[in-house]
């Protein structure tokens, strides 16, 4: 669950750095754009990149999310949900893709029919990380 006052540094700070481990056990570090999605953050990404493939074998990660000016952040420590077209259906996982979109850039999309054929297209993933563990200066 995502308390109301970390859902709201969320929904004003979308940048963030996700941790996922890859097979060896290193960091494997990605730079996302976020948002408040269900019980806790979202970005999407496609089917091919190692995050993915990474969180799928491994969903144990770490979130930072941060202001832009790094001056307040919050990390949160949980699992990876993973929705694809492996494991959702056509018309939830589009649904889902549109409201990340909408959670991570703050606003609608301007063409959402050209929006949905190009996540398709780019086989994208909808990823939500729900924490278990939450901290840093902005909880």
């Amino acid at each position: 669950m995502l308390p109301d006052k970390i859902r709201e540094f969320v929904t004003q700070n979308h940048r963030a750095v996700l941790s996922a481990f890859r097979r060896n056990g290193a960091a494997q570090m990605s730079v996302l754009s976020v948002g408040p999605y269900r019980d806790g953050v979202a970005f999407t990404t496609t089917e091919d990149r190692s995050k993915l493939v990474n969180l799928k074998r491994n969903p144990r990660c770490s979130l930072l999310v941060s202001k832009d000016d790094w001056w307040g952040y919050v990390v949160l420590e949980g699992r990876a949900t993973v929705l694809s077209a492996d494991n959702t259906g056509a018309e939830e996982l589009k649904l889902a893709l549109r409201d990340v979109y909408r959670a991570a850039s703050g606003t609608e999309h301007p063409n959402w029919e050209e929006y949905d054929e190009a996540m398709r297209n780019e086989r994208r993933a909808a990823v939500i990380v729900v924490p278990e563990h939450i901290y840093g200066t902005a909880t």
